[in-house]
């Protein structure tokens, strides 16, 4: 015989008056946590009670129901409840919806009490970013969605923005299988494909940290901050169509643009009309571009103009400022910190001040027809115009025609865009290309071992140590004497044929082979820095140069001939010529990369200190595998190496110089010499010196040129 299932009954719910209810002693919630009682009270006001109490009826000594009833379960609710009360804003007497259990039941209150807090499922992040994005699509406004739910609009903004990522992304975060500062990362992208792919790359990867996703997501895009963004303006952008990749879980410095061809026409029209107005000045030519070559200048004549005198307006504004400045100062002298608005203001007064040390400059209108400009674009987006400029072919041309060939008003339009002055060399890569768009070249074999560095990178990178012995030559006037000294009696009592590392002509050698970092490298800015300050103080008069000269003291003249020693420095690697037709022997390197080392030795040269760092374009993505592991086993050690060593070659180049960025590493051609001037006393007798070790082994090419897709430099 079957037994019978025995039925449940469940508590009967009813309206209770809620001066008859009191707050059970026997709640288990004794801890404040999740919504305060405060905003719970705002929430039945806008909602109403959206749970039940449950309670119990208090019983007297005898077991009888005395009329009052115990509140276990729903404490916060009661206290909601009881605060609306207090605030007038609820009845006393109001009825509350409760669900009333046996006062004799077995069960105990703390039971009750405990279960009702313990049985609670929370709510799944997703859910509540739905709920969010659902509430949205209903029309109501982010403003409305945080004041609802007592939260900052920001808030409500980043959960919409997780609730937009992928549907399938979402689902695998649902099922835990991505973490929520994963998910953040794929919300800087609203793509949805490329959110997929960039997932199936790397979710069977060990290495999917959030920046990661962050990078591949950007790669395609130009920051904010990149100075091609900045000289446009983002308002001038998207007011183009351009879209913007913003990160609103991390600091972003403003996004990305994600539409590179557009900010790249907007850059060249904004060039381009600034080169017409330029022209209109009637300068003979105009060279307009993003970035402009270290050097750019070398071989012009210069124009001499004269500053314009400050109005009597500008000297009241500049005795104001200053005036201002000094009174901030001496008030906050003593402060630990400036408070922000001071702080925002003495940088608005510095930036006012500088600007009046900028003077226009007027020059003769005779010679502007004959000269140019350079116009560029600075690191941090402002526009760079550097004025009068002379070529020697126009110089000539100019004394034998009287003048340029000008319109009715004198003005010779004559701009060009990208281009780099004739008079002097440029070195192009080769790149093959297929319908004009170029071809991705596939990642050669690689034989083990590391091999010799490329000629090309080699150049690049003494061109890198030459300009930055030229800066530690010009600051060291002692080693400059010597160096020179040394060359002189050199030619005089031993009559070497080889030039070495000085020419002591002080003829500037160009760089033909330069990375697209050198012009803004330190060393190049101290250079041009020191050069702008002499050049400020020369006589104009060449006649009066002379006694100029003479009169100059000590300190000054030697610091003078130091920076004039540093121009004639040459360091640079070139592949030599077995025939010794031109160009220079294998002898004659040797002798002039090891007087390199010993001028690097005796300035105490560090190119760390000078400002290199190994990245992608500058050396990591130009060697082997081999090299870029070699590298990150020197500088960060053989875990770092044991990370990244299963990388294809692109990938394995970024990471390598996200782990070298401040370990100080530098490559061989970069590196201090170890001995001093000791290391080439014997130089220059009969028999070839040593190369470096970086030179002397076997081998021309780097093993990624093997399959002759090669970057050819045009000589």
């Amino acid at each position: 015989m079957a037994t019978a299932v025995q039925k449940i009954t469940l508590a009967s719910s009813r309206d209770i008056p809620f001066n008859k209810l009191v707050l059970s002693q026997a709640n288990v919630r004794q801890i404040k946590a999740g919504v305060s009682v405060e905003e719970l009270a705002a929430s039945i006001a806008r909602r109403g009670l959206i749970q039940s109490l449950h309670v119990r009826a208090v019983l007297d000594t005898e077991g009888a129901e005395t009329g009052m009833f115990e509140v276990p379960a729903g404490g916060r609710r009661y206290r909601a409840l009881e605060l609306l009360v207090k605030q007038k804003r609820l009845p006393k007497t109001a009825p509350v919806p409760c669900v009333v259990s046996d006062a004799h039941s077995d069960i105990l209150v703390e039971e009750i009490s405990l279960a009702e807090n313990d049985e609670r499922a929370p709510l799944h992040p997703l859910d509540q970013y739905r709920a969010f994005q659902a509430m949205r699509t209903k029309g109501m406004t982010e403003e409305a969605i945080a004041a609802a739910f007592f939260v900052g609009v920001n808030v409500v903004k980043q959960r919409l923005r997780l609730a937009s990522v992928s549907p399938a992304l979402l689902e695998v975060y649902a099922d835990d299988g991505m973490t929520l500062e994963q998910l953040m990362a794929f919300t800087v992208s609203e793509d949805h494909a490329r959110q997929g792919e960039v997932w199936d790359a790397i979710r069977g990867s060990w290495q999917k940290e959030p920046w990661q996703i962050r990078r591949m997501l950007t790669e395609k895009a130009v920051r904010a901050a990149e100075k091609r963004a900045r000289f446009v303006g983002i308002e001038a952008y998207e007011a183009a169509g351009g879209g913007v990749l913003r990160d609103l879980f991390e600091s972003d410095d403003g996004g990305w643009l994600q539409d590179v061809g557009l900010l790249d026409r907007l850059v060249s029209e904004k060039l381009k009309s600034i080169a017409d107005e330029i022209a209109g000045e009637g300068w003979m030519w105009v060279e307009a571009a993003v970035s402009l070559p270290y050097g750019v200048a070398t071989g012009l004549r210069a124009l001499v103009g004269t500053s314009l005198d400050l109005t009597a307006e500008e000297e009241a504004t500049i005795a104001a400022l200053t005036e201002e400045n000094d009174r901030l100062v001496s008030e906050y002298e003593d402060a630990d910190e400036l408070p922000d608005a001071v702080d925002e203001r003495l940088g608005e007064i510095e930036t006012a001040l500088a600007a009046f040390d900028e003077r226009p400059v007027h020059y003769d209108p005779a010679e502007i027809g004959q000269a140019g400009v350079f116009v560029s674009i600075g690191n941090d987006g402002t526009l760079l115009v550097d004025r009068g400029y002379v070529r020697p072919e126009d110089e000539a041309a100019f004394a034998a025609e009287g003048e340029a060939d000008s319109g009715d008003d004198g003005t010779v339009d004559a701009v060009s865009l990208g281009s780099v002055t004739a008079a002097m060399p440029v070195v192009q890569r080769a790149i093959i290309t297929i319908g004009g768009e170029p071809v991705a070249q596939p990642e050669p074999e690689e034989e083990d071992g590391i091999r010799p560095l490329p000629d090309r990178l080699l150049a690049e990178l003494t061109a890198h140590r030459t300009l930055a012995l030229r800066d530690a030559i010009a600051g060291n006037p002692h080693v400059a004497m010597t160096a020179l000294l040394h060359k002189l009696v050199l030619d005089t009592f031993r009559h070497r044929s080889t030039s070495g590392c000085l020419e002591a002509s002080v003829r500037q050698v160009y760089f033909l082979a330069q990375a697209d970092d050198l012009k803004d490298s330190l060393s190049a800015r101290a250079m041009d820095e020191r050069q702008a300050a002499w050049a400020a103080d020369l006589p104009e008069d060449d006649d009066a140069l002379w006694d100029w000269l003479a009169a100059l003291d000590e300190a000054s003249r030697m610091a003078l001939l130091a920076h004039c020693v540093a121009f004639g420095v040459n360091a640079l690697y070139e592949k030599p010529n077995p025939y010794g037709a031109h160009g220079i022997s294998e002898h004659g390197l040797g002798v002039r990369l090891a007087q390199a080392d010993r001028l690097a030795h005796a300035t105490g040269l560090d190119m760390v200190t000078a400002g290199w760092r190994p990245t992608q374009t500058n050396y990591l993505g130009r060697v082997t595998k081999a090299r870029i592991l070699e590298a990150v086993r020197e500088g960060a050690g053989d875990r770092a190496a044991q990370l990244i060593d299963h990388l294809k070659k692109g990938e394995m180049a970024k990471e390598a110089e996200r782990l070298l960025a401040d370990s100080g590493w530098l490559p061989e051609p970069l590196r201090s010499a170890d001995g001093d001037a000791a290391l080439v006393d014997e130089i220059g007798t009969d028999g070839d010196a040593d190369l470096p070790a970086f030179l002397a082994e076997d081998g021309e090419d780097d093993p990624a040129e093997d399959d002759g897709h090669i970057l050819l430099a045009a000589e």
